[in-house]
């Protein structure tokens, strides 16, 4: 059972930074893909960033595409998501993903808040 550990949340003005952590532990299996996604109330979770852990090929949502970067420490099973430009709308408790083993299990981290003030 992969264990997901998020941090970096928090409050911050319009316009602002954060960066989110997510560790990855007590993986017996591989780890294929690791992502950021984002649940704001009322609505459905979304992706928001994804990398592979083999080429670290990047993939964002288009409304977070250009302020938002998804990085991987190539010696460990962490993820970063730096997050620009801040915006009201990103308001949300944001995700940590792993898709990991042969059957491509999803494991799910228990999300930290990011709000954003306008």
């Amino acid at each position: 059972q992969v264990q997901l550990t998020e941090s970096g949340g928090g409050l911050v003005e319009s316009g602002g930074s954060l960066t989110l952590t997510c560790v990855a532990s007590r993986s017996a299996e591989p780890i294929y893909v690791m992502a950021w996604y984002r649940q704001a109330p009322g609505k459905r979770r979304e992706m928001v960033a994804s990398i592979a852990t083999d080429d670290h090929n990047e993939n964002y949502a288009d409304s977070v595409r250009g302020r938002f970067t998804i990085s991987k420490d190539r010696a460990k099973d962490t993820i970063y998501l730096q997050m620009d430009s801040l915006k009201p709308e990103d308001t949300a408790v944001y995700y940590c993903n792993t898709v990991s083993g042969v059957a491509l299990k999803l494991n799910w981290g228990q999300g930290t808040q990011v709000t954003v003030s306008s």
